[in-house]
């Protein structure tokens, strides 16, 4: 475990309305671990790490965020189902009540930050009701020397109550639980949740409207890493498409596995000092390096255990999503400061359930801005209630419920930087081969690295030039051969054994994606438009 040193700096919270007598500050991750299993709030794993329960939510509830209309945020959000306004004067009011419900508790205080490059680093204050949120907090903000608390200053304060219960008629909320973001005063007020996510991801749609807005920063929901060649790869992805899983690469050093910015000067860095991932089915051969995190430090969420403290990590009897969180030194190959630099290949990662994607294929730059602005995965049977067959899922930006701006602002900017670095973009599909979900098999991940290696290096390129075979119906470069992967997965089509169908659910696909678009339209460019896949007329 990483050296903490203890702090015996106090703090007044005062500024908060905050006068509980008993605020334990700045605690180290053991002193945590010890209280959670003294409050009989979580158990030891036989691997050391500490595993908890989020109660009734075992994910984040999108409908239940809510952004502050205020001077700051009124003509600059994109307001809708996604950013759902909350009044200043209803802000207030539930943040009376909440801070009235934490006096009364014994409170855990962290200071930490956000944004590994001192340019744009966030000061932020965590109070939490719970001990096993604020060890969650240590893992996931980046975490300042004693030297750093002594004049600390936070910018932006979590305030994160999940015992205290909304009244929806009452406080203006829509049930009981809640997270808001208020930019005036500069609060992420999250109540009626034990799910950790929302302390994270607070703070990241916080950055996603301050760093474009007023730093001519790209925030990114991705992961990224960086070669010994010192070139940086992003990979784009919604849950459950292999980002973590990709991302961490014995043979590369990992910057973050979710959160980054993407600077002026062509810089990437990570906003965070840890790793959330998600650890159903997780598997030591397939994925040592999160599995071998899975220790001291460590908080697993919802999983099952037998008497013994073993995890069964294909057990989804809670909730399929199963989590770990991390600090990142519990990864051995991690690149120093969490920045990188010279951004030379971009990864959209999907997992598409219908088959009919190929593996990998490269994008044009209006085909790279119209998948980004879609964000395009699946959902298959059995993943939540009511999901009987593969379903599409578009997420704008592959992260939509942390962004704030418009898709196409974020599309907008990330097309320049493209640009200005010479990136390459590839659309990788993680999902299924030789059919749909129920038909085909899912890929496996050893060619889908081999495939990510290959267009890393440079070897993909030189193996086709200007031999790509043109998808029919989505338009995107698709190789031919591929170093270590057999010829015969790179053709969706040819794994099908059946051009109807194949074309049948193909254009279904392709269909769906421009239903999907036609929110945008308004706001795309011609260029963006010509990104589009082909459609076949609706009978």
């Amino acid at each position: 475990m990483e050296n903490v040193q203890q702090v015996t700096k106090t703090i007044s919270l005062k500024a908060l309305g905050i006068t509980s007598k008993s605020v334990h500050y700045q605690c180290s991750p053991d002193q945590l671990h010890k209280k959670t299993i003294a409050l009989k709030q979580g158990v030891e794993t036989s691997s050391a790490a500490l595993a908890i329960n989020t109660g009734e939510f075992t994910g984040r509830s999108p409908k239940d965020r809510f952004i502050v209309k205020d001077a700051i945020t009124k003509d600059k959000v994109w307001w809708g189902d996604i950013n759902i306004p909350f009044s200043p004067e209803a802000f207030d009011h539930l943040y009376t009540k909440v801070i009235h419900y934490l006096n009364d508790k014994p409170l855990y205080v962290r200071d930490a930050y956000a944004c590994a490059d001192p340019n744009y680093r966030v000061n932020i204050r965590v109070v939490n009701e719970y001990p096993w949120s604020n060890f969650f907090a240590y893992n996931m903000f980046l975490r300042p020397s004693a030297s750093e608390l002594k004049d600390f200053t936070p910018e932006w304060t979590i305030v994160n109550a999940p015992g205290f219960m909304a009244n929806a008629e009452v406080d203006g909320t829509r049930q009981h639980n809640f997270a808001i973001l208020n930019f005036t005063k500069k609060i992420a007020l999250i109540g009626g949740t034990g799910y950790t996510g929302e302390i994270k991801k607070g703070i990241f749609s916080a950055l996603n409207f301050i760093l474009p807005v007023f730093k001519n920063t790209l925030p990114m929901h991705c992961s990224a890493n960086v070669g010994k060649n010192g070139e940086t790869s992003i990979f784009f992805g919604l849950s459950g498409t292999g980002k973590t899983t990709l991302s961490t690469d014995p043979e590369r050093q990992l910057i973050g596995d979710d959160e980054h910015g993407w600077t002026a000067e062509n810089t990437i860095f990570n906003f965070e000092g840890g790793c959330y991932a998600k650890v159903i089915n997780l598997s030591k051969t397939q994925e040592p390096d999160i599995y071998n995190a899975i220790k001291k430090g460590a908080i697993l969420e919802n999983v099952v255990m037998d008497k013994n403290g073993n995890v069964d990590f294909t057990d989804k009897s809670i909730t399929p999503n199963t989590r770990v969180s991390y600090p990142i030194h519990h990864i051995k190959n991690i690149q120093p400061n969490s920045i990188g630099k010279n951004p030379k290949h971009i990864f959209f990662l999907t997992a598409d359930a219908f088959g009919v994607l190929p593996p990998i294929s490269k994008l044009t730059p209006a085909q790279a801005a119209y998948h980004f602005i879609s964000g395009y995965t699946a959902k298959v049977a059995g993943t939540e209630a009511g999901v009987n067959e593969p379903k599409p899922i578009f997420s704008a930006c592959f992260g939509a419920p942390f962004m704030p701006l418009h898709p196409t602002k974020y599309a907008e900017m990330l097309s320049a930087k493209m640009k200005s670095a010479g990136v390459t973009v590839w659309l990788v599909n993680t999902g299924w081969t030789g059919g749909p979900y129920g038909i085909g098999k899912r890929m496996e991940l050893k060619y889908t690295r081999a495939m990510i290696a290959a267009a890393m290096d440079g070897s993909l390129e030189a193996a086709n030039k200007d031999n790509y075979h043109i998808h029919s119906v989505f338009g995107v470069l698709q190789p031919r051969v591929c170093p270590n992967v057999p010829t015969a997965v790179l053709s969706p089509r040819k794994t099908w054994k059946n051009d109807e169908g194949f074309y049948k659910i193909a254009y279904q696909l392709s269909n769906s994606f421009v239903d999907n678009f036609k929110q945008f339209e308004e706001f795309a460019n011609a260029e963006i438009m010509s990104g589009a896949p082909n459609v076949k007329p609706k009978k």
